[in-house]
């Protein structure tokens, strides 16, 4: 936490306005300038812009022809339950993707496998902030539109992602929907909050509306007595002025934080290239990684989590596969490559915190075995 985020929180405290604001508005603008992109909406949580994502897809347009109660959605079980249940929130189907075992992204070869007439939504997570082959995706959407006729939207969870970018591009320029975390522990913090990155024009007026009840903050009116007609219904899902105002803070160190995470990531990479019982995953050349966490796959993990507490060293798997738990029993499917690489994966500390002494402590922990 900066103290830049301090000072700016104190100050909009003793403001008298602390709801959504001049702060929400320069947030934004500063976020709209970094990712080179006009169609950014903050929101109260990711998991908010999530359920909005799909919200906003349920209406027929000329560009879409919208989702209808029971649509399937393409998802991943290797992501935080926040990703996943949006999808249930909204009254969709989760049909599991399996992951690919080089990186722990979605499968992309098991998705066009499970593509059917009923699927409406692509669901990817960038895990770790490694970007998925987004040029691939966008071949299995045309395939699909051959096939039946319409072509399956997607959205992109951006949440470990901050940073990362795909052919040059900052997540988010591709064309698809993007969710962007600001929670506690990510790499720009706002306390809490998040962000979507729309397409198009339509569709980011839209999320402005429903952010905020579905009310217009920005028509002519002569006082704030919401004395206009709503149109369609929305959600309190905007972000206030303290997060911005954090948020605000924090974001002038983006890629100071970022590049401690790459420079970290880059050290083990070397490091551990060679170790026994150690596999790091893939880096393609076309792509980079923001690297909110650093994954990789270990023989005996069980004994190396001991191993690695004996030397008091934080170590977890983050997340638990979402497609165990009873909420979701009636989609459980196998899926081969998750049921096995979970008994393998593990994250090792790589936030910006880290020194070189640490990291290399980390290492030499490792070397020793277990």
């Amino acid at each position: 936490m900066s103290d830049e985020s301090k000072q700016n929180a104190l100050e909009v405290l003793g403001s008298g306005f602390i709801g959504q604001g001049s702060k929400v508005d320069e947030f934004e603008n500063e976020l709209k300038n970094i990712f080179d992109n006009e169609y950014i909406v903050t929101t109260n949580s990711a998991t908010s812009a999530e359920h909005l994502a799909f919200h906003l897809l349920k209406n027929k347009s000329d560009r879409w022809d919208g989702l209808k109660l029971g649509d399937e959605v393409l998802c991943t079980p290797l992501t935080c339950t926040a990703t996943n249940w949006p999808v249930l929130a909204n009254n969709f189907k989760i049909k599991w993707v399996d992951v690919n075992p080089d990186n722990f992204n979605m499968d992309l070869d098991d998705l066009e496998r499970k593509i059917t007439p009923n699927t409406k939504v692509i669901y990817v997570v960038h895990w770790g902030g490694y970007p998925v082959d987004l040029d691939r995706v966008k071949e299995i959407q045309n395939k699909t539109y051959d096939l039946y006729g319409f072509k399956p939207a997607v959205i992109e969870d951006c949440a470990h992602a901050m940073g990362s970018t795909y052919k040059g591009k900052m997540l988010g320029n591709h064309g698809n929907i993007c969710t962007y975390s600001f929670q506690a522990i990510k790499h720009i913090t706002a306390v809490d909050g998040g962000m979507m990155i729309l397409p198009h024009r339509e569709l980011y007026d839209r999320a402005k509306l429903l952010r905020w009840y579905g009310i217009d903050r920005e028509t002519n009116r002569k006082d704030f007595r919401c004395e206009e007609d709503i149109k369609e219904w929305g959600f309190k899902f905007h972000m206030n002025d303290v997060s911005a105002a954090v948020g605000l803070g924090n974001l002038k160190y983006m890629d100071e934080i970022v590049s401690k995470h790459r420079d970290n990531a880059k050290y083990y990479d070397d490091e551990l290239s060679n170790v026994s019982g150690v596999t790091v995953l893939e880096r393609k050349s076309d792509r980079q990684s923001s690297f909110w966490i650093y994954s990789m796959l270990v023989d005996n993990r069980q004994g190396f989590m001991n191993h690695m507490k004996e030397c008091n060293i934080m170590v977890s798997q983050v997340h638990e596969r979402n497609d165990i738990h009873t909420c979701v029993s009636e989609f459980k499917i196998h899926l081969h490559t998750v049921d096995k690489i979970i008994p393998q994966l593990i994250s090792i500390p790589v936030g910006w915190w880290v020194t070189k002494e640490q990291r290399e402590y980390i290492i030499e922990c490792i070397r020793s075995g277990w």
